[in-house]
């Protein structure tokens, strides 16, 4: 049964393993798998590994057609230099097992363009050339499912959360339904604590089957991004062990919730000091900070919203914001202010879905904060629960839309580099093209009677 205990130690038998992996463009995991003994090679920087790998799209298509990056140019190699700082085990793998993350860089020694941890790490040291330090955290929302998803072809509750096949209501902060999945979030905990991810709070969400966790802060946005993508793959792997099926997809069900991706970021200078903190008084560098956000929002809407189901979410009335909105601790707006004053001021940034890769989602939100570093930027007015502004921006709903926007952007060849934004956008298009030429059963149902 998918509801009982299963620990979350290692499985017994079998060799140990070692991976090293590389992140995709779509935050997806690449890499080699080597036997025992094996991992010498991998600290000397000897694993290779096809430069396009970092090209492919949603479909595992290097697009050369289109970008030029695989057979064109002879499909060259290039060395995958581990982050030792990423070593982790892989609890749901034979007993010591291990996984480290990487960084594909060009035989010259420089880091590919295409790597999105190399694209946030050059985000870091912008940062760092001011003497300062971005400061993150990550809250992930995901669905847990039934395991006959590929049977069945649609994804449905698991069976301890439906009453006669149909879920039994929302489910916000109710722990019946944390109990009813007991042993798989047990052994979702099992396996972060194994890996030394700093999770925090683990709670129910509105729809059936949906839980989120969330990461404590890191004075490193590059770690923040590993947890963050670390614990993807642990809530994978414990529904797998669980015989349920996980997904990121940010709209999985037409009728529940979408799942998002928020991020809390502050910013402190080299004695430690927070440096959006208003101590009480007005706030204008963090307000100033909320307009470079809401500026370039339109523009990293592709990296907040990367697929076509992504806008999907983004619903008048649902707790995914449409509009350029910002607001002290309301939750309908796009940034979000838990705090002002103190050590804890941040940012909240509320727009991405669950699905956002999260390298490339960090690299958005600092370069835009970057922005409002400069100067003494205005956001606008507040939106509070008594007062919703007239006639803000509203983001798209469309995502051929989104792509057309990314790729004629100064920010985003500013923070991206016009390389990785052309790569980006041109496979995106290819991905929104695909979405509007393929006809859907909501097509057939609508209209095939009618017209």
């Amino acid at each position: 049964m998918a509801s009982d205990r299963v620990d979350g130690k290692a499985e017994a038998g079998g060799d140990p393993r070692f991976e090293i992996l590389i992140v995709g463009m779509n935050g997806d995991l690449r890499g080699k798998q080597l036997p025992p003994g094996a991992e010498d090679k991998v600290w000397a920087g000897d694993i290779r590994l096809p430069t396009s790998t970092q090209s492919l799209d949603i479909w595992g298509d290097d697009n050369d057609d289109i970008t030029g990056l695989s057979l064109t140019i002879g499909d060259p190699d290039g060395k995958v230099i581990p982050d030792r700082r990423s070593l982790a085990p892989m609890p749901w793998a034979p007993e010591g097992s291990m996984q480290v993350l990487a960084t594909m860089h060009e035989f010259d020694g420089s880091p590919s363009f295409m790597d999105p941890r190399a694209i946030l790490a050059s985000v870091v040291e912008r940062y760092a050339a001011r003497g300062l330090t971005p400061v993150v955290a990550t809250e992930l929302e995901f669905y847990v499912m039934s395991g006959d998803w590929r049977e069945t072809g649609r994804p449905c509750p698991p069976e301890s959360l439906t009453y006669q096949g149909e879920p039994n209501g929302f489910q916000l902060y109710d722990m019946s339904a944390v109990y009813a999945l007991d042993g798989y979030l047990q052994t979702l905990r099992a396996y972060a604590k194994a890996q030394d991810l700093p999770a925090d709070a683990t709670t129910a969400e509105f729809g059936p089957g949906q839980f989120e966790v969330n990461l404590m802060h890191r004075a490193d946005a590059l770690a923040a991004a590993d947890d963050c993508l670390y614990l993807k793959r642990i809530v994978e792997q414990a529904a797998r062990r669980h015989g349920l099926k996980s997904t990121c997809m940010a709209k999985p069900y037409s009728e529940h919730a979408g799942s998002g991706l928020h991020v809390h970021a502050s910013i402190i200078d080299g004695q430690g000091r927070n440096v959006l903190d208003a101590k009480g008084g007005e706030p204008k560098l963090l307000k100033s900070v909320i307009s470079g956000l809401l500026d370039s929002m339109r523009a990293a809407q592709l990296i907040f919203a990367p697929f076509a189901n992504s806008y999907r979410r983004f619903q008048p009335g649902s707790f995914a914001p449409v509009d350029l909105t910002w607001g002290s601790g309301h939750r309908g707006t796009a940034i979000r202010i838990p705090d002002k004053d103190g050590p804890a001021a941040r940012i909240e940034h509320r727009v991405a879905g669950a699905d956002a890769n999260p390298y490339l989602l960090l690299a958005a939100i600092l370069g835009g904060m970057l922005a409002g570093l400069d100067g003494e930027l205005d956001p606008g007015e507040e939106t509070t629960p008594s007062h919703i502004p007239a006639n803000t921006t509203r983001l798209t709903h469309d995502f051929l839309s989104a792509v057309d926007t990314f790729r004629t952007s100064p920010f985003i060849a500013d923070i991206f580099g016009a390389r990785y934004q052309a790569l980006y956008g041109d496979t995106k298009r290819k991905e929104a093209l695909a979405h509007l030429r393929t006809v859907s059963d909501f097509d057939y149902r609508t209209y095939l009677p009618r017209l």
